[in-house]
């Protein structure tokens, strides 16, 4: 016990590095102490960097071929966080069933097999360690040209361009151009490589997509309750908290049960960004690969805990000049006053990040309930208002 209320004493000292503090605060909050989860997510880290190199390599050629001279490109995301997460899933399982190190040099690429039947009977194949490494490593470059297509379409279509770096003074329609031309690269590799696989990879990838999308087709809806609600509408008020923040599932999304659905703003956040790792996390499962509910549970929880607490956070003051309902947003209609918003918004995000670290514990996947801990610890909920 001492231990471990030292450790939380120490995680919440900011001078010591974020990564140690969620090391520690995980600790105190679990009493499960694995440091050598560190060591396996810089590990992460580095091969998950260099299949993103990869990624960038294809649209440097494409820029290259548009704009007539070499061209140097980043894309700032971090949505890939949760592929991360399952590839360290994957690795740890596949080290504790082998005598040797199969993870091993060079990083796997080409097309995983699939089991067309694997969502319905769950994995049936019985792979060798290495081959668990071999089919991760694959889905995960996958899933990260995926997920990174995704998120450049979302900037595109919000015209926000300013995450599409490159090494030339580009005015706004260059900036255009290459966002376009980025986007358009991994779509045709994308779909080549989904023509190489069983349709049922496209439905299960489609499936998650047209899920969001339905739900981005409700953002003008809830723009327009967002200024009535502003403007002092009650009903507008009543709708918002009905409709977006306790809103009843038709059908329960198949990662979440009663505890999840309960949580406020669950169906809205899952629609919004939980449901693209449902899908991610089933390609992995199609390949044939052990992925625990438990361990989804964790990042599905642990994803829309960091878009309430790092983005939408973050984003509060130009958020609400445009209109944009977001949990925080909403959270400063409903609350009677700011420091009660501030409250519930924190009192939110803990809800979410705590059920994480507590089914990432559950399905023992340290790196997870670390990962929760480290969005908790990289918040900055002081430029709320009623913070102080």
């Amino acid at each position: 016990m001492v231990l471990k209320t030292g450790a939380g004493m120490l995680a919440d000292r900011r001078r010591v590095p974020t990564a140690l503090r969620a090391v520690l605060g995980y600790y105190a909050e679990t009493g499960v102490f694995d440091y050598a989860s560190l060591s396996l997510k810089r590990e992460i880290d580095d091969r998950t960097e260099r299949m993103v190199d990869d990624v960038n390599a294809r649209v440097e050629a494409a820029l290259e071929a548009e704009f007539g001279h070499p061209v140097e490109f980043d894309y700032d995301t971090k949505l890939i966080l949760p592929a991360q997460l399952t590839l360290g899933y994957v690795y740890r399982e596949a080290r504790r069933a082998a005598d040797g190190d199969p993870v091993q040099e060079p990083i796997a690429d080409g097309v995983p097999p699939v089991d067309e039947l694997a969502l319905e009977r769950g994995p049936t194949q019985d792979l060798t360690p290495r081959e668990m490494v071999v089919r991760a490593e694959r889905m995960t470059r996958l899933s990260i040209e995926a997920l990174v297509d995704g998120d450049m379409r979302d900037a595109i279509n919000d015209e926000e361009f300013e995450d599409f770096e490159v090494d030339f003074d580009a005015d706004e329609a260059d900036r255009r151009r290459v966002a376009e031309v980025a986007q358009d690269a991994l779509q045709s590799h994308l779909d080549g490589l989904l023509d190489e696989m069983p349709p049922v990879v496209e439905e299960a990838y489609q499936w998650a997509v047209d899920y969001s999308e339905a739900h981005q087709d409700r953002d003008e809806h809830f723009r327009d309750l967002m200024a009535d609600a502003e403007a002092g509408d009650e009903a507008a008020l009543d709708a918002v908290r009905a409709e977006y923040k306790f809103a009843d599932y038709d059908e329960g999304p198949p990662t979440f049960g009663e505890r999840e659905m309960a949580l406020p703003y669950s169906k809205t956040q899952y629609a919004r960004v939980g449901v693209i790792y449902d899908g991610m996390l089933d390609l992995y499962r199609l390949a044939g690969l052990d992925i625990d509910e438990t361990f989804a549970k964790a990042i599905v929880l642990a994803i829309i805990g960091a878009q309430v607490w790092l983005d939408d956070v973050d984003d509060y003051a130009d958020d609400q000049a445009n209109g944009q309902l977001t949990p925080v947003t909403a959270e400063y209609l409903l609350a009677p006053d700011d420091e009660a918003a501030y409250r519930h918004v924190v009192d939110i995000t803990e809800q979410y990040l705590d059920l994480a670290e507590t089914y990432a514990t559950e399905a023992d996947s340290p790196l997870t309930g670390i990962a929760a801990e480290y969005i908790y610890r990289s918040g900055d909920p002081q430029v709320l208002p009623g913070s102080f």
